[in-house]
This record gives C-alpha cells, structure tokens and sequence, in this order.
C-alpha cells in the first residue's frame, strides 16, 4: 500500500522559514521522480516542485524559484521542501506525490498546511 505523510507545516511569518518532510512507504521511493504540489485557498492544485531519483535535477515553479529548495534523502524515503522568504502567496496546503497534477489529479495523502501571516 502506498503512504506518503507529509509534516512541518504551520504559521510562519513573512519572509519566515519553513521545512515540510515527505515520508513515502509502499513503492521504490528511490527510482521516481517525487513532486510537491499546492493548494491556495480557493484554487487549484499547483505544481511547486519535482526532483529526479537521483536527487540531482531539481525543477521548479517560477513562482517559488530562488525561494524553495526540494531535496530527497533515499535512504530514509524522505522529501523535503525547505522555504524562505515566505510570503503571503505561499499559503496552502502542501502535498507531496508521486505524480505530476494533472487537471484529474486527487491527493494520496492528508497534506500539511502552511499559513504565512503576521
């Protein structure tokens, strides 16, 4: 059975810090791209960012460049998505995947919410 579980999330001011964590259990974590996707209140699901097997190809949506870093420790089955300089734009909640959001994409996972506000 496939389980991802997503943590770190909560309040965090603007231009605060964050660090969400991934653990996925159930497939080989190590032999697929993993993603993190979005949800704003009152939108839609938004790819953020991806990473290759390896941990060696990051991508990212524009609008998180500079700001986010993802990164995968495979021996532990583990994403991650650390943050900085957070600002309003990046409240939601986070999920991570093990595809990319389609227009027909659902969440295999609760997600974690994050909230920058002051």
């Amino acid at each position: 059975e496939v389980r991802l579980m997503e943590s770190g999330g909560g309040l965090v001011q603007p231009g605060g810090s964050l660090r969400l964590s991934c653990v996925a259990s159930g497939f080989t974590f190590s032999a697929i791209d993993m993603i993190w996707v979005r949800r704003a209140p009152g939108k839609g699901f938004e790819w953020v960012s991806s990473i290759s097997p390896s941990g060696a190809v990051p991508r990212y949506n524009p609008s998180v460049k500079d700001r986010f870093t993802i990164s995968r420790d495979n021996a532990r089955n583990t994403l991650y998505l650390f943050f900085k300089n957070a600002t309003t734009e990046d409240t939601g909640m986070y999920f991570c995947s093990k595809e990319f959001p389609t227009p027909n994409w659902v969440p295999e996972s609760q997600g974690t919410q994050v909230t920058v506000s002051s």
